[in-house]
């Protein structure tokens, strides 16, 4: 046996199953004519028929069905329907056990198959220590194991063999990791390695402790900080490139396990292991620190501006009142000077009736005085900040290894000669300073009648530095948010070799010439479609007009009869606290297996312990006073655990498993079959400690907070949480969620409002595959683009912009289809990839082709929400569940005033896992006891119509206690297998 298990009962069952669907039926198991031979030389319909499948399940997956074993029924009718046998016959298949194993020597023979043996074990280890390098996943590892066996005709061994073969070439490849982390190490970079578990000069914290603190509030103190940390990081030294030299999945988990341990523990290591591990968390912290402080200017330079646009309103708000009155003398002044050349009278004497001279001349100064510069612009209140950068500049600017695109070269150069300045003392801007960087509302500032003024040209220069960062113009070395643009994607030579074998692993056809001709010709039949029937007026619910597009609203309005069902049901709900529903929903499902030990890959010893610590996520209690109101739980226990058990991804096989319980749910296809979705953000209001952490959009007031972005299935399934700052639109994440989620949905559909789209978003969701139909809020405005010429659709005239660039998609198509494979294979994120393409000012030429991609994909949605009230349905009432969803979290995440107060992005990632997996258990629980309250009133012979079943909706909790001590206390009747009794129904 394995020293631990690395696969669930799930996985294993997953590992030996039998294809399922038809194309795979035909594509293992279709005999050719030799294979006919074989098989008719045995007598009898059953023996053939048995033999037959014998040879399939030998073939495909790669063993033999045991005495007693029913093959899957679709395989067995497939293979019966090419023998001209009927299925039945399998019953009478291997009544002698001899026959059976007779069959199994021939197969082996006739397939040149062979059990596997000790001779075996070592290569078949070896075989997958190259995988293991990169990944210790051990379904993943076991799945490619079970293709070397095939490739090498060995039947498939049990599977704890297989996990045995994993587990060892996973402790293989962690000490070969070992070794290349250290091999390159000096005795200098061993010590300073070591020296990191030593306490500070004040004692209160080791040098790794202080290391990985978070930033604080967006100030200059916070920055200097930071900066310091980073130095501390760059002193150790680290051989270059040593981070590439390991697959960031290995490098990543041992730095996790590293910084979790204390520094005691550590020191406890073996050398290598210690001085491995610690090379790991200097390398993943060097990365995290550097991005913090990148986005701790970013912040910085931020505040700034709003602080100085608030001054500059506050100014003008202040003049208001003398303004007013001088433009009401200057309107009376107006009148009496029209008035006297109607008249022909003369213009000075029409003043002097107004006003003396003395007055109209004091008059002009005070006007000069509430004047504001032509531009009008807040940019000339930047230079009072100017204190506040230059107390940082320097220090950031020294740090930090910038290269830029040449798109950015002149800021950089501005940027460097800034750098250089501080480094020789030079106070005065020399006059051939770069300045092709300085955009027009910045020259009147930065370039004087004196010359450059120095202020405000590091302002400039500052401010285009965060937006080439933020843009990927320019990046930082050593940053893992901040790299160059080509290097986030795929490398150009191994996309070129998936290329030519035709595996690109994305839906559409990469024949440029193909793929615009296939999108042309439909664009040009669903305009012809809709022009048509705009101008006979045919189009459903819609009106497109001169002055443009108008849409009947659709009627939202519950039936009666639906909603008398959804109040008898509601009362039937048993009443259940929070702690007794998760372990009912625990006990059906065992979601609590997948909080892994980091270390030992064990699953929690203490499920109540674990549910106390999830819990207290999700209700954003916190450890601390978890700990008080749960009888019998010490906040050091609940610590230990979290520290051990809880992680992003340890949340996210958690929920997927949840989310696949409610797939499983025959209920649940009353709302869906699991094949739509929608995406929504929820803002939670940043207090406390987390007050400076958080970011302010003015779209939700002057308040900083944070964004729980959440995926929602057509079935009422929460199956992918992201945390976000407020300030980035919604948009950019809306693709994660349908490419990163872990459960057994097949979103092809999906659904967002107005913030959730772009047109880079429209390009990407067609090229990977899914339908994107965002409910726009003011489609009237949108833009229609066309093949041709405008003209071609006289009735669509209103709201055709433009055509589209064909020729900017052809310049860039090997790029486009690189970014989307690169996007499919996990090379980079989508959300980071849509961030850098749509931040200002970059326009680089896949930027410019996906727009137009995106444009034709728009355009193609528009016409087809135009003439079908159907999907204007879906995406209403998906949208309504995702809103409906928020409710329910809302009322859940309830402590604190439901203000995220953590100050770590971590714990502030755990806060939104723990609310979505949470809410997930509730809509399942819900789920399950809505299906038995509907059997309920069919067996009291009072049965609903069908047709309002879609109406119930697993969202509510007024049924559910969600406060007050937290007691683990299981049910009798679910102790025993069963189910808590329901409410009495009430008649309506």
């Amino acid at each position: 046996m394995p020293r631990r298990s690395i696969l669930s009962p799930a996985e294993r069952d997953s590992l030996f199953s039998f294809p399922d669907s038809h194309d795979d039926l035909i594509r293992h198991y279709t005999f050719s004519e030799q294979d006919m031979s074989l098989i008719r030389q045995h007598r009898g319909t059953a023996n053939r028929l048995g033999f037959a499948v014998q040879f399939c399940c030998l073939r495909f997956p790669g063993f033999a069905l045991s005495a007693g074993v029913e093959p899957p029924p679709a395989l067995l009718r497939y293979v019966a329907g090419q023998l001209g046998i009927a299925p039945s016959h399998w019953e009478a298949y291997a009544q002698r056990d001899q026959t059976r194993r007779e069959h199994l020597l021939e197969l082996q023979a006739a397939l040149q198959l062979r059990p596997l043996t000790v001779a075996d074990y070592h290569p078949a280890v070896l075989a997958l220590v190259d995988l293991a390098m990169q990944t210790d996943k051990g379904f993943v590892l076991a799945q490619a194991l079970l293709e070397y066996l095939r490739r090498q005709a060995i039947l498939l061994p049990g599977s704890n063999v297989i996990e045995r073969i994993c587990a060892e070439a996973v402790t293989r490849a962690t000490r070969r990791i070992h070794d290349v982390l250290t091999e390159l190490l000096s005795d200098g970079h061993r010590r300073r390695l070591d020296e990191l578990l030593k306490r500070r000069d004040d004692g209160r914290m080791t040098w790794l402790a202080w290391l990985r603190l978070p930033p604080g509030k967006a100030s200059s103190r916070q920055m200097l900080q930071h900066i310091d940390r980073l130095k501390i990081l760059h002193a150790v030294d680290l051989p270059a490139g040593l981070d590439r030299l390991v697959h960031r999945n290995r490098l990543l988990k041992i730095a996790r396990e590293g910084a979790q341990m204390t520094p005691h523990d550590l020191g406890k290591f073996e050398t290598q292991r210690r001085h491995a591990t610690l090379a790991a968390i200097v390398m993943e912290a060097t990365a995290t620190v550097t991005d913090e402080i990148v986005d701790l200017h970013d912040r910085i330079i931020g505040r700034l501006f709003n602080a100085a646009k608030k001054k500059h309103q506050q100014q003008f708000h202040r003049s208001g009142k003398a303004i007013n009155d001088k433009v009401r003398l200057y309107g009376k002044l107006g009148r009496a000077l029209l008035k006297a050349r109607e008249n022909g009278g003369d213009a000075f004497k029409a003043i002097e009736s107004v006003m003396s001279w003395e007055v109209f001349t004091k008059s002009v100064s005070e006007a000069e005085q509430l004047a504001q510069p032509e531009a009008f612009d807040f940019l000339h209140q930047i230079g009072d900040h100017y204190a506040t950068l230059r107390r940082y500049v320097p220090a950031f600017l020294e740090i930090l290894k910038l290269r830029a695109a040449p798109a950015a070269t002149d800021v950089l150069n501005a940027v460097n000669m800034i750098k250089a300045m501080d480094n020789d003392g030079v106070r005065k801007m020399p006059a051939d300073a770069p300045t092709a960087f300085v955009k027009p509302r910045w020259k009147q500032l930065v370039l004087t009648d004196t010359g450059i003024d120095r202020r405000y040209y590091e302002l400039c220069a500052l401010a285009e530095l965060k937006n080439a960062l933020r843009s990927g113009d320019i990046w930082v070395q050593g940053s893992r948010q901040f790299k160059d643009f080509d290097d986030y994607l795929l490398p150009a030579e191994n996309f070129q070799a998936i290329r030519r074998d035709n595996a690109l692993p994305i839906p559409i056809t990469t024949d440029c010439d193909r793929y615009l001709n296939e999108r042309r010709q439909l664009l040009e039949e669903r305009l012809a479609t809709v022009n048509r029937l705009a101008a006979e007026n045919g189009l459903p619910d819609a009106i497109i007009t001169e002055s443009g597009l108008k849409i009947t609203p659709l009627d939202a309005a519950v039936p009666e009869a639906a909603q008398t069902l959804i109040d008898q049901t509601s009362v039937m709900l048993p009443r259940v606290k929070i702690t007794e529903l998760l372990m009912e929903v625990d006990a059906w499902t065992g979601f609590t297996r997948h909080f892994m030990h980091l270390k030992t890959g064990e699953s929690a010893k203490d499920k109540t312990l674990l549910l106390t610590t999830v819990l207290a996520d999700a209700i954003n209690l916190g450890l601390t006073k978890m700990a008080e109101a749960c009888p019998g739980t010490t906040y050091a226990k609940l610590s230990w655990l979290q520290a051990w058990h809880i992680r992003d991804e340890t949340y996210s096989q958690a929920l997927g498993e949840l989310v696949n319980a409610q797939f499983a749910q025959p209920f649940a296809t009353h709302w869906g079959d699991g094949s739509t979705s929608s995406s929504d953000g929820q803002r939670f209001r940043a207090g406390g400690r987390a007050e400076s952490t958080g970011h302010v959009n003015p779209k939700y007031g002057a308040e900083p907070g944070r964004m729980f972005y959440t995926h929602i299935s057509d079935q009422y399934a929460p199956f992918y949480p992201n945390l976000v700052n407020v300030g980035v639109r919604d948009s950019t994440y809306v693709l994660d969620g349908l490419l990163y989620h872990e459960s057994d949905l097949r979103i092809q559909e999906h659904y967002t409002d107005t913030n959730g789209f772009t047109d880079h978003v429209f390009a990407l969701m067609h090229l990977l595959g899914f339908r994107f139909a965002p409910r726009i809020r003011d489609l009237h405005d949108m833009k229609l683009y066309v093949p041709g010429s405008v003209k071609d659709y006289p009735a669509l005239q209103s709201m055709i912009g433009d055509t589209y660039n064909e020729k900017a998609i052809r310049r860039n198509w090997d790029e486009i289809l690189r970014l989307a494979t690169s996007i499919r294979q996990g090379t980079v994120t989508a959300s980071l990839m849509l961030r850098k393409l749509g931040s200002y000012p970059r326009q680089n030429g896949l930027a410019v082709a996906l727009r137009e991609i995106g444009r034709i994909e728009r355009t193609l949605f528009i016409l087809d929400w135009l003439q079908n009230v159907e999907l204007r349905r879906r995406v209403h009432v998906g949208l309504n569940k995702g809103e409906a969803r928020n409710a329910l979290a809302r009322s859940v995440f309830f402590y604190r005033l439901g203000e995220i107060r953590d100050r770590s992005f971590e714990s502030q990632r755990y806060r939104a896992s723990g609310l979505n997996l949470v809410t997930a258990a509730i809509v399942l629980w819900n789920t399950v006891y809505l299906d038995r309250a509907v059997h309920a009133m069919v067996a009291r012979g009072t049965p609903p119509d069908a047709v309002l079943l879609p109406y119930l909706s697993p969202l509510g909790w007024e049924h559910i206690n969600l406060t007050g001590d937290y007691v683990w206390r299981e049910d009798q009747n679910v102790r025993r297998g069963g189910f808590r009794p329901l409410r009495p129904a009430r008649d309506h």
